[in-house]
């Protein structure tokens, strides 16, 4: 039997959806984490950073750009040592200046990707994947990287169907 898991990190607090600051309770890519979930019997990981980042949007992008400058790998809580049982890991990140969130690369650095099936998936406000598929090239070696899904922050809570669909492909 086929074990999927989604392996993602998401921000709520202060984002930005089309010109405009709004808060959310929860992280766009959680919304799509559990849709996935929902479709793949997949279990959920979360990453989430040891210090958290601003809730302020402003300082936590100039945060997140400081890290990518620096090619830092802030410390997670409780990370993930062992995919072995999974066939398929679904991996998702809101595009933080161009690529994946820091904390996914310090997450990601640490696992074996070999002979799995990766199925990427992020949010954005614009910017699509930028140049985070060929950085998943690089940090998932020896998994099968099938197309991606890309979903705007501002339509989560409408692309269950698209989800479903791209889940099943």
């Amino acid at each position: 039997m086929s074990k999927s898991l989604v392996i993602y990190f998401s921000r709520a607090g202060e984002n930005y959806f089309g010109g405009v600051l709004k808060n959310i309770e929860k992280g766009n890519t959680e919304v799509i984490a559990e849709y996935i979930r929902d479709e793949a019997s997949a279990d959920l990981f979360k990453v989430e950073p040891v210090n958290e980042y601003p809730a302020d949007y402003m300082k936590c992008i100039d945060v997140a750009q400081k890290e990518k400058d620096d090619d830092a790998r802030p410390e997670i809580k409780d990370a993930l040592t062992d995919i072995s049982e999974y066939d398929t890991i679904f991996i998702g990140f809101p595009n933080w200046w161009g690529t994946l969130p820091m904390p996914m690369w310090t997450q990601l650095e640490q696992l074996d990707f070999t002979g799995k099936t990766v199925k990427p998936f992020v949010t954005h406000e614009g910017s699509g994947f930028g140049s985070s598929q060929r950085d998943l090239d690089k940090l998932c070696e020896g998994a099968d990287i099938k197309n991606g899904l890309s979903i705007p922050g501002a339509n989560v809570y409408d692309a269950r169907d698209s989800v479903a669909h791209w889940v099943g492909e």
